[in-house]
């Protein structure tokens, strides 16, 4: 019976899915609100259309965490002017999916530099529109790739980014403003839902829980965390368990599973392709709960909540206990 809810809810999520990528199509982009809003020490967020926007703003400039959508970024830019008369001088990227890069080439146009994971760049100049042509321009590519970490020290904050497991994708990445107490996890984290997990991107549960393990490790109970959609929050919602600030009990917290399968993962970067066919019939199996994925090629782990809240009721659920 789990099993056929498990398909069954798949099934409706890559139809929302697909309607929501014709709704942005058709969205009004002057008619969505920006909202920009402190969240502690130098850190601020920017909520729109699309991801959350993580900003440092300061004496030396802006760093900016994602940038949403192309046809919002002359607004967005707009709105970072109302709290400061600083420029943008760097972007980072969470992960490559369109609404946190797709502003990338307003901003490279801007001379803003743009960070990432080695992943995000190679699977952003692989990726092709249904006519061939390239998705993204050379300007909206990152200028500067890192495979496990990178510093930026400006304001007075030291922005510490540094990759996680294959989670949301195989490129995402973490940034903790250190001096502000603030994380940012794009959208291996949301508050607005369980996390979604692109399997065509290189993405998996195991990773999920392991880069979520590491969050919690590493936040304390006052540090602020952004998600990649949906309002700021702590670290208690993430887990119903809670756990110390060592990182190192986190990940033996978390652990892999004895027994994965990885048949349906997506390909791996250096894959030609750059990611794996969507189609029916893949399986993906984690732990002794398998499940078939169907259609657009994602796992949504909102199911779990039949089983408990945050990680503790999607490892349960997926059997991970």
């Amino acid at each position: 019976m789990q099993s056929k809810l498990q398909n069954l809810f798949l099934f409706f999520i890559s139809v929302a899915l697909s309607f929501g990528a014709v709704q942005a199509q058709q969205t009004d982009w002057d008619m969505v609100e920006l909202r920009i809003s402190h969240v502690a020490g130098s850190i601020y967020m920017l909520e729109g259309q699309g991801g959350n926007i993580g900003l440092s703003i300061g004496d030396d400039g802006v760093i900016m965490i994602d940038d949403q959508f192309a046809p919002l970024t002359d607004r967005i830019v707009a709105k970072i002017a109302e709290v400061t008369d600083q420029e943008i001088r760097f972007l980072i990227n969470t992960h490559l999916h369109g609404d946190h890069v797709g502003g990338n080439e307003n901003l490279g146009n801007r001379g803003v530099l743009i960070f990432a994971n080695d992943r995000v760049r190679l699977r952003m100049s692989m990726a092709k529109s249904d006519s061939g042509a390239s998705t993204y321009s050379r300007v909206a590519l990152p200028v500067v790739t890192f495979s496990e970490t990178t510093t930026l020290h400006l304001n007075g904050e030291e922005v510490h980014a540094f990759s996680v497991p294959p989670a949301h994708t195989d490129g995402d990445v973490f940034i903790h403003f250190r001096d502000s107490d603030v994380l940012h996890l794009g959208d291996v984290f949301r508050t607005n839902n369980f996390p979604y997990i692109d399997l065509s991107n290189g993405g998996g549960l195991p990773g999920t829980l392991e880069a979520l393990g590491i969050a919690i490790g590493m936040a304390g109970p006052n540090t602020a965390i952004i998600p990649g959609h949906g309002g700021v929050s702590t670290r208690d919602p993430i887990s119903a368990e809670p756990v110390g600030s060592d990182c190192s009990a986190a990940h033996s917290s978390w652990g892999r599973p004895s027994s994965v399968s990885r048949k349906g993962r997506g390909s791996p970067p250096g894959n030609q392709a750059g990611r794996e066919p969507r189609g029916p019939g893949r399986t993906v199996r984690h732990g002794p709960a398998g499940l078939t994925v169907t259609g657009g090629g994602w796992i949504n782990t909102e199911l779990a909540h039949a089983a408990g809240t945050g990680v503790a009721g999607v490892r349960r659920f997926y059997g991970f206990v």
